[in-house]
This record gives structure tokens, sequence and C-alpha cells, in this order.
């Protein structure tokens, strides 16, 4: 009885070590036959990132694939900008439920990957953001769309999706949904639009009444939809419309003389603002004309007046405003010149010259350019990084700029638009008006005080868009280049953000000229990247500068490690909150090896991504079972 007990235990462990073994398998061969579907059968791109059955996605870091802390499950998977043409096939992904219960982001963006989004979306119920536009997707949104419960950032935007919209207001976390330039019709679902951060339906066939968006979006959101009405786009609605609107149950849409009529309101509007517009040019081009030649004869005083301005690099804003200066020459050159868009329709149409006559404030001028905030007429805020001594041609300058853009991260703030010639190279962002990590650590920020889980959380967001951008460009040896507290931005959700990635390739000890790297001097700008995270890290858990009194940061708490006072490196205020010691330790170690004056010493991004992941989750499992924290729930 005993012999077949043992024999019946053996069978059982092989058995269970089998199944494991093909569970993964089975993720393996998903994610290569999805590549397969989606890149249109091109074994090229499987081959060149190191997707095959013979390598595990996780300990052999698949590119374009990011696993979980423990390194055994896939998270996330940045497709976007890949230039696949085939066909999306969701199944593949969400039928296996290992990967299923595991995929957080799907990012399909910026291809020509056609077919539809099928029911089987569902299943990968732990998604938090599906993108999947400027692709060629077409078809009805599955209504199962609506159950994925977990998901933040929705976007279909530039497809030609068509159909109603499933009721997706049963997303109550819903933070994000881009839905503009696609053929959708029928109703908008009643959404609490105070959740959004983002929110755009335009262009596209919606009708009937707007929900109330009780003042959160703006007109902006909703235009391109000729049989929408109410606030905030200006054409009112009529009562029939809005008596259609509450019986949408019975009978939904509306007729095409009410749809002529809001044409003709809108025809009739446009002209009316064309007529105004006109107008009010014509009455201000002598205007311009005189303001042109009083800011050309003005460069050489607003030049003395910005070098002699001073403010904290994306600390604060200069309290004096200064126009965007430029000689005759460039001027002359460039005003008829339109800015190269890269992602945002914001910026489309945007000239050099509406850069000159848009007041600009000085945010900081640094050793390789200055940062102005530009503000237009029509309210938008556009942040000008102006590049100077950078001997890059125009050519790479502008493949450069395109590669960026294509190797996009969520945490690593895009360029809108850049603008090159031989006098100029500018790069235009978005404005985030919640300033800087810096400020964050070193300022009030609004009396928020910045405790030891967010300090943990956002040191892990970017060291994982580190990681990605580090895997992604390093066949062209782009890494950062200039990382510091400062280039690191705050989001409308108080998310690290990455800026001004790759505009300069410099580490701590030598200088590089801009342009592509090669072998060591690549890898040794990388190791840059990892000394500069390294210090900002130093940062979050001393609340110290980096240079104070001449005194170095790093020089200071490897003083302090080495005379064995290691708590006295800690910033009191994480000390006073009873935060972790244990934990803070751990963090400072992966710092320290961060920052080792050898280069080929430090860790790789993605190693440092692991640690600091791994040191996330135990606190979270602190936090949840803490007797301390229970009694005071």
């Amino acid at each position: 009885m005993n012999k077949i007990s043992i024999w019946v235990s053996f069978i059982s462990f092989f058995l269970f070590l089998h199944s494991s073994t093909s569970v993964k398998d089975e993720v393996k061969n998903s994610l290569i036959i999805f590549l397969a579907k989606v890149s249109n059968n091109g074994v090229q791109p499987g081959l060149t990132w190191g997707w095959n059955t013979s390598s595990d996605p996780c300990k052999d870091q698949w590119q374009n694939v990011i696993c979980d802390s423990q390194n055994d499950s896939v998270s996330k998977l940045f497709l976007n900008g890949k230039n696949l043409t085939g066909t999306l096939d969701a199944a593949l992904l969400c039928n296996v439920r290992s990967l299923a219960a595991s995929l957080t982001i799907l990012a399909l963006d910026d291809n020509n990957i056609g077919g539809q989004i099928s029911a089987e979306i569902a299943n990968c119920d732990q998604l938090t953001r599906l993108t999947v536009s400027s692709n060629q997707l077409s078809g009805n949104l599955p209504e199962s769309l609506a159950a994925l419960n977990n998901l933040k950032r929705l976007d279909i935007s530039n497809n030609k999706f068509s159909g109603e919209l499933p009721k997706l207001s049963r997303i109550s976390g819903l933070t994000a949904f881009l839905a503009q330039d696609n053929q959708l019709t029928g109703q908008i679902p009643n959404f609490d639009f105070s959740n959004f951060d983002t929110f755009n339906v335009s262009n596209n066939n919606f009708q009937g009444q707007i929900p109330n968006v009780n003042g959160f979006l703006t007109a902006s959101s909703f235009l391109g939809n000729p049989g929408l009405c109410g606030d905030p786009l200006p054409n009112k609605c009529s009562s029939s419309s809005t008596t259609a609107d509450e019986n949408s149950n019975t009978k939904k849409g509306i007729s095409k003389n009410q749809m002529f009529i809001y044409m003709g309101y809108g025809v009739l509007a446009l002209v009316c603002l064309v007529l105004v517009v006109l107008r009010i040019c014509s009455k201000k081009k002598s205007k311009d004309q005189v303001d042109s030649v009083n800011k050309v004869a003005a460069v050489d005083e607003s030049a003395s007046k910005l070098s002699a301005a001073s403010s904290e690099y994306k600390g604060g804003l200069s309290k004096s405003q200064y126009s965007v200066t430029f000689s005759a020459d460039e001027s002359a050159a460039m005003v008829s010149s339109s800015l190269v868009v890269l992602t945002s329709p914001v910026v489309n149409g945007l000239k050099f010259e509406d850069l000159l006559k848009a007041p600009a404030e000085l945010l900081g001028r640094g050793k390789y350019g200055s940062l102005y905030k530009v503000i237009f007429e029509n309210g938008m805020v556009l942040v000008v990084k102006r590049i100077k001594d950078w001997a890059l041609s125009s050519n790479d300058f502008k493949q450069r700029m395109e590669r960026l853009y294509q190797a996009k991260h969520p945490y690593v703030l895009p360029a809108l638009a850049f603008y090159c010639s031989k006098q100029e190279k500018l790069l235009v962002y978005e404005y985030q008006q919640n300033g800087s990590l810096f400020r964050l650590i070193h300022g009030s920020h609004r009396g928020q005080a910045f405790d030891w889980t967010s300090r943990l959380s956002a040191a892990a967001s970017i060291a994982e868009a580190l990681t990605f951008m580090h895997q992604e460009l390093r066949a062209e040896g782009i890494a950062h280049g200039n990382l510091k507290s400062s280039n690191i931005l705050l989001n409308k959700n108080m998310e690290p953000c990455i800026s001004e990635y790759g505009l300069m390739e410099i580490n701590d000890q030598d200088n590089f000229m801009p342009g592509k790297a090669s072998g060591a001097k690549a890898s040794s700008t990388f190791k840059g990247d990892v000394y500069g995270f390294g210090v900002i890290l130093l940062e979050l858990l001393t609340g110290k500068l980096v240079q104070h009194n001449g005194v170095d940061l790093t020089v200071w708490v490897h003083s302090v490690v080495r005379e064995e006072w290691t708590a006295e490196v800690f910033d009191r205020s994480l000390m006073s909150e009873y935060a972790s010691e244990e934990r803070m330790v751990n963090l400072l170690q992966v710092a320290i090896k961060c920052v080792n004056r050898s280069a080929e010493a430090r860790p790789s991004m993605n190693q440092v991504a692991l640690m600091i992941n791994a040191i996330r989750e135990e606190e979270e499992r602190s936090t949840v079972y803490d007797p301390q924290s229970m009694s005071l729930l």
C-alpha cells in the first residue's frame, strides 16, 4: 500500500511539473502566433526581437515585452509604432488563462493593423491600458469591452470603428477615453465626466444630446459630430431632440430632417465665425507688422534681459514675460515654415511664426539650451525647448525625433512637434502644470506631503520607463543623457514622466557629443543614465540637494554609510511617519550600486527595476498585514 502511495505521489508531482511547463509553453506559443498574425506573418520581427520557442519571454528579455517583478509572467506588451500590417486576434492573448490573468497593458498604436476587436478581449480582465490608435481597425466594438473593470485608459482613435459604443460608463475607474476620428454612431454614454483626464469623441457620427459634462469638458471633445447638440457645443438641442433622447430605449437616433437642420446651423455658425475672424485679422494686420519690426529691433535688449533672468530650472516660472526672440535672418527664413508634428492634433498647422508672436516665459536655462512656456491667444499652453550647440545635422535630428516618438512609453513625455533648421533646433512639449520631482522633493508642493509609499512608487515608475527606453533604443545607442530630478515632470495624475529623453548624450564621467553612439561608448552612455537614476534615488531617500555648500550628495552618503550611521541618511520626514527602515535600507543599497564610480560595475536598468519592484511588493504586502495600520482603521 505504501509503495502504491509513493508511486501515486511521484506521478502527481511529474504531472504538476508537466502542466506547469506546458502553461509557459502555451504563453510563448500564443505570443509568437499573435505576433505572426499582427505582423501579417512577417517572420523578421520575431527573429529580431528574440521571440522564439527556445527562449523565455521574461528571463531572456524578449524585446517589447515587460514582465512582473518575479520575472515569471508577462504583464505588458508595447508593440506601438512597429509598422505591423496584419490583423488583431485578441483571443490568442486573452484565451490563455495565465497570460490573461497577468497582462495589464496592451499597446498597438501607430501601426497599420486591420480586423476587429473580438469579444474575447473581456477575458484579459486585468488590463489597465488598451491603446490601438492610428490603425485600420474596423467593425463594431464588442459589448464585452465594458466588462474590463480595471481599465483606466482606452484609446481607439484614428481607426474605422463603426456602430454604437458599448456601455463603457460601467467602467468606474476609466480616466482616459479617446475615440476621435472614427465612424461611430448612436448616443454618447452617460459617463461620469469628472473622472476623466482625457476625453475626445470628435469627428464621428454621434447623435442626440450630450450628457451633462458639469463643466469638466470643452467643445473640442465633441466637434465634428453634426448630430450632437447641447452643452458644451454652441448648438442647443430642440425640444423634439430632447424628447427623442429621453425615449432612446424605444426609438434611437434622429430624423434626416433634423440632421439637415443641425448641419444648416453648423454651416451658418461656421460662416459667421469665418467673417468674424477675417474682420479681426484685417484689423490686426497692420498692428502685427509694426510688432514684427519692433520685435526684431528689440532682440539685443530682450536677449540681455533673458540672460539676466534667473529661476529654478523647471522648478518655477520667471515673474517677467519675454517674447521668444530670434535674429532678423532667422525670422525671415523660418516664419513661413510649419513645425513637424509628431503626435498631437492640437499643434497641427502651428508655424514658427506663431512661436514668434506668442508671449513666452523663461522657465530655465541650462548648459545645453533654454526652456520657455509659450501661451497662445486660444489659451493653448506649450513648452518649447531651444537647443544650442548641437552638432547633429538636420536630417539626423529629424530621424532621431521620429525614432524617439516610435519608442514611446506612458511615463516618458513625448515631443508633440519639432523644428530644425541650420540656425535653430526646437522641441515642443505639452505643458505639465504640476512641476517637477525636484520641486516635490525639495520644496513645498501645494502643501502635499511626499510620503515613503509615494516615493517608492515614483522610483518604480521611473525605473520601468528607463528600462523600456533602454531596451527599445539600445541598437541606436540613444540614452537620456541628462537624467536628473528636474527632468522628471509630474503629469495630471501626479505620476512621474521623464522629459527631454535623448536630447543629450552625457554621463557622469564623459561629455559625449550628440549623435549616434556605438560599442563601449553607447554602453557607457546607458550606464550614465543608471548613475543619474541612482542620484535621484538618493534625493528621494535623503531629501537633500545633489550639491549643497560644496558637498556632493553621493560622497556624503558613502561617508555616512561607511561610518555605519545609515539611519542618519534618511529624510527625517520619512522616519517620522514610521516608514520601514529595512526597505529604505534596501533601496539605499540599490542607489549605491547605481552610483558606483565604475560604470561597468553598475547594474542595468532592467536589473534595477526588478530590485525596486521586489521592494515595492514587499511594502504592499506589509501594508496589508501591518497590525499598527490595521489598528488605525
